[in-house]
């Protein structure tokens, strides 16, 4: 079971408030402003800043 649209359509990132996208592989929700990835685990996004790392 995928990340519904309507989740996706209302996650924003926790630091910068931006709109998350999902990353090419599905693992993870990329925020396009600050580059910090936060992962999914079994389908259910993990939106915690301690969490996340930062993509070049």
């Amino acid at each position: 079971m995928a990340i519904s649209q309507d989740l996706l359509d209302i996650l924003v990132c926790p630091i910068c408030k931006e709109p998350v996208q999902l990353t090419a592989d599905h693992a993870g929700l990329k925020c396009p402003k600050c580059r910090r990835v936060y992962p999914v685990r079994d389908d259910i996004p993990v939106m915690m800043v301690d969490q996340a790392h930062i993509e070049d």
